[in-house]
């Protein structure tokens, strides 16, 4: 087999689990005519259920890959991942759906929390900066796409076909796996750390259970206050069992080292900042605008991923010759620029005055997700490339539930839709803003400690 088939392998599963993360948005209006669903919160479940699940398992399914197999591991979610696409396509009413869209978020947590110790245990030298350009591209393409691959597969097909159309990749990802990808696994570790695994997936669940609350419920809902401290409990005795663990799922150690910190917190804002407003986006172009789901796709997503695939296919290799901290800075501050632009948004806007942004937006993330991946594992002993690697997504991902909440809270308090989706992007810029600044700051003192030590 060519030396690149496991790096399809890997992109297969990689973007099919991250359009569905937002490869439902515009096709809601016509699941619930079809579903009955009986209010918003139904609908906000069949987007958020599966984003709930992705984010709190991948810490936990990234140190069961590092005990017991990557291979194993990418192989079992992409099964998962094709039975519950199945049962999302037959689901007979809303609540089978949600609890559908939930399992494919667990069929979708092992596979993401593998991906990137997979590419850092094949690939070596120049291959790997190749394969992480590559695999960051189809990142940022894949979330931003999730509207556009709906808004076609709604139209012309019908709604079930945009869980259906999942069953063949699955398929072909399994079958480039099993040819191509070595079985690799953490030659250090030990047992299963399951009160770790319990505590953190208890936090990650009611913190973001709360925050998808509080765009509907507001924040002083006692729900929300509710949740969003039971989430805080469970972090904080998480952080009690890992400092007491002989095996812990996540070293906390890792976080002395200023660098991983800081791109641990710039993971979690730039996932925040570049794509978590894109289903507000995608709402205005169709509900104000008019524009139907194809249209409201290429114009909300075509655009960023679109640019984001054009610099991980021209800049990839590239991109990983510079020192990490310039190219997820200037990343970060391209996502920042692209976000200022899209604030002109106003009630006498079209659809075009988002182009721009988007574009820059694209241009950013497809610099920063792959350096950020590969920069992360360099800060980390091989035998820990699995934690890392889980530990990134899991923050990638609460960062987008995060943004989801954050931004739906803006849009919901201002009275013209436009407006609350200027105030979204504009808070997004300032996420981005925060980003660079963090990574840059921690680089600089990482170069202090080194004087220090020296």
């Amino acid at each position: 087999m060519h030396k690149w088939t496991p790096l399809v392998a890997v992109c297969l599963g990689t973007f099919l689990l991250l359009v569905d993360v937002t490869i439902v948005v515009v096709a809601l209006p016509r699941i619930a005519t079809s579903l009955r669903a009986t209010g918003p919160d139904d609908l906000a479940w069949v987007l958020d259920g599966y984003a709930l699940a992705l984010a709190a398992l991948l810490l936990g399914a990234g140190a069961l890959a590092d005990r017991y197999g990557r291979r194993v591991t990418y192989l079992t979610g992409l099964l998962i991942f094709g039975v519950s696409s199945l049962l999302c396509a037959l689901a007979p009413d809303v609540p089978a759906l949600i609890a559908a869209r939930v399992l494919q978020g667990v069929g979708g947590a092992a596979m993401f929390a593998t991906t990137v110790a997979i590419l850092n245990v094949t690939y070596r030298g120049r291959d790997r900066g190749v394969a992480f350009g590559v695999w960051g591209a189809v990142n940022g393409a894949a979330t931003a796409a999730g509207p556009l691959v709906g808004g076609l597969l709604t139209e012309h097909f019908g709604w079930r076909w945009i869980f259906l159309v999942n069953l063949p990749v699955c398929v072909i990802a399994v079958w480039f796996t099993l040819r191509a990808v070595a079985e690799s696994r953490s030659p250090s570790s030990s047992r299963f750390d399951v009160p770790g695994t319990v505590t953190f997936t208890l936090g990650a669940t009611a913190a973001v259970y709360g925050l998808i609350r509080a765009a509907d419920d507001g924040w002083a809902s006692p729900v929300v206050l509710g949740t969003l401290a039971l989430g805080l409990a469970g972090f904080a005795s998480f952080i009690l069992v890992e400092r007491r663990s002989a095996a812990p799922m996540l070293d906390l150690a890792l976080f002395r080292r200023p660098a991983f910190s800081g791109m641990i917190v710039a993971a979690f804002l730039c996932q925040a900042a570049a794509f978590a407003y894109l289903p507000y986006t995608t709402m205005w172009l169709q509900g104000v605008l008019g524009y139907g789901p194809v249209d409201a796709g290429l114009l909300g997503a075509l655009p960023l991923s679109g640019a984001a695939l054009l610099v991980g296919a021209f800049a990839g290799r590239h991109l990983q010759r510079v020192r990490p901290w310039l190219a997820i800075g200037g990343g970060l501050l391209l996502i920042t620029a692209g976000d200022v632009a899209q604030s002109a948004v106003g009630a006498g806007s079209g659809a075009t005055v988002l182009v721009p942004g988007l574009v820059l937006v694209g241009l950013g993330a497809g610099v920063v997700l792959p350096v950020l991946s590969s920069a992360v594992l360099a800060e980390v002993p091989p035998e820990r490339s699995g934690m890392a690697g889980g530990a990134l997504n899991t923050f990638r991902q609460l960062g987008f539930a995060f943004g989801v909440a954050i931004f739906g809270t803006v849009v919901a308090e201002r009275d013209a839709y436009a407006d609350g989706l200027s105030g979204a992007v504009t808070l997004a810029a300032v996420f981005a803003l925060v980003a660079a600044v963090t990574v840059v700051a921690t680089r600089r003192r990482r170069a202090e400690q080194r004087v220090k030590m020296g």
